[in-house]
């Protein structure tokens, strides 16, 4: 998937540049519909990533709605100066599958791409933690459903997903666990795959008991 930053910067940001070297920068969405290769960018679907300054609301859900009005197949991810829950729900509400702050490193952009690229939505880990606790507290699992899921899992796969299944950041759980980043997202990246969830939240809601 051909990655497309939308921004009125005139250059790439070093951590978008690492992640996605490959990338290209246009200052309005109107100038990826002259893109010489526009028509393959829809067939062969496109990460938007969408920077944002302090731009109201409403400003922000018509272009999410414009650009998957022009692409279709676009998955659009708002990258914000300064993130904040009414723009979030904003951009999720007008059909974007991400948001995240327009600094975030290249690896967390690259796992951004990876989760929405499975069908999973991306959020940053205050609202996401909120979310999860409203949720949990809304829907909630037979307990032999979650023990049936988690009995999929090894124990340490097990230790991982109900951490991340309370909110926590992966470094949060690698203090809780004693265990490296790198082996959070490993153990999480398997549990994904076992258990068929896209993201963080769907795998909270899998694993709450009434």
């Amino acid at each position: 998937m051909q990655d497309i930053f939308v921004s009125n910067l005139s250059e790439r940001i070093n951590s978008w540049i690492e992640a996605f070297p490959d990338s290209e920068i246009v200052t309005d969405i109107l100038n990826v519909t002259d893109y010489p290769n526009s028509a393959q960018l829809e067939a062969d679907g496109t990460v938007f990533w969408l920077h944002i300054n302090e731009e109201e609301p409403a400003w922000l859900s018509n272009m999410v709605s414009n650009i998957i009005k022009q692409f279709e197949s676009a998955k659009v991810v708002v990258l914000a100066n300064a993130p904040n829950q009414a723009g979030c729900f904003s951009a999720l509400s007008a059909g974007a599958v991400g948001y995240a702050h327009a600094y975030s490193s290249a690896a967390m952009l690259s796992e951004i791409k990876t989760v929405i690229g499975h069908g999973g939505l991306w959020l940053g880990q205050e609202l996401l933690q909120r979310l999860i606790e409203t949720s949990t507290k809304l829907v909630g699992n037979q307990p032999a459903y979650v023990d049936s899921l988690l009995a999929q899992l090894t124990s340490r796969e097990r230790e991982v997903a109900l951490e991340v299944a309370k909110g926590l950041s992966n470094k949060e759980v690698a203090r809780v666990l004693n265990i490296t980043d790198r082996t959070v997202k490993a153990h999480l990246a398997a549990t994904f795959e076992r258990l068929g969830a896209k993201d963080r939240l769907q795998l909270a809601l899998m694993l709450n008991t009434r």
